[in-house]
């Protein structure tokens, strides 16, 4: 089964159920996210998972106080995850409102509320303005184009506004897969904008997925530590965090 939508001038939203997993794509055969038809505010996809690898640096009590925002929307994993499970004011940035209609219509995406916001507009806009300067604990970037190619938005600029964004303690994630983009130099640039002794990276997933980590204010925390964090965090969330030790590193 599978249900379509489009807009002008932006890729055409639609998704494909296969046993009981949705999955949304944007008018191609490129998956851009993915809902467990039987858990649909757990996060299915593996790379999706690891974006919650800031939880590794915070205290897990303090979470429910903290906001999250992602860039880019996708089939909402992260934006339910964070708002559901984690109970985190949240905030997501999406630019085509087809993306957002499919996520309410198909994938359980929940109306507004106090503590959620879904906002049409545009990421490299939201980083270069001073409305959430210095707010946000917690940043998921995800941009691609509908052909999953390459991030929209790779530059050390882009960037150093994700970082303004966060607070003194705040971590960005991001997801640099890309079949025709250089994961070196996109690293290269996240530790331009951050440091690098601030980045931290995953070895890629089978499906290549990268994802790097990066603090505002860099942290090197015992493996002690680490561990006892990423047991409390399988306990408390359901996230394979214990597996993300083994293929987790700072980059320095």
């Amino acid at each position: 089964m599978a249900r379509k939508t489009a807009t002008p001038s932006l890729p055409e939203v639609n998704f494909s159920d296969y046993g009981d997993t949705r999955y949304l794509h944007l008018g191609t055969e490129w998956v851009q996210g993915s809902m467990k038809l039987d858990a649909p505010y757990d996060i299915d996809l593996e790379y999706v998972q690891r974006m919650m690898a800031w939880l590794l640096f915070m205290d897990p009590a303090s979470v429910p106080k903290r906001h999250a925002m992602q860039l880019g929307l996708g089939a909402a994993s992260l934006t339910k995850f964070c708002h559901k499970k984690l109970r985190m004011k949240t905030t997501a940035i999406e630019l085509n409102p087809q993306v957002v209609a499919a996520c309410r219509l198909w994938f359980k995406l929940p109306a507004d509320d106090a503590r959620l916001s879904v906002v049409l507009g545009d990421a490299a806009e939201v980083v270069a303005h001073e409305h959430w300067r210095g707010q946000v604990d917690a940043l998921q970037v995800d941009l691609y184009d509908h052909e999953a190619a390459a991030p929209v938005l790779d530059s050390e600029d882009f960037y150093a506004g994700c970082r303004s964004l966060l607070t003194e303690d705040g971590i960005m994630t991001v997801n640099l897969f890309g079949r025709s983009s250089s994961y070196d130099k996109s690293l290269q640039k996240v530790a331009a904008a951050f440091g690098a002794q601030a980045v931290w990276a995953f070895k890629p997933t089978r499906e290549g997925n990268t994802v790097v980590l990066a603090q505002r204010t860099p942290s090197l925390p015992k493996r002690p530590w680490l561990v006892q964090q990423a047991e409390t965090i399988q306990t408390r969330w359901g996230l394979p965090a214990p597996k993300w030790l083994r293929v987790f590193k700072p980059i320095s």
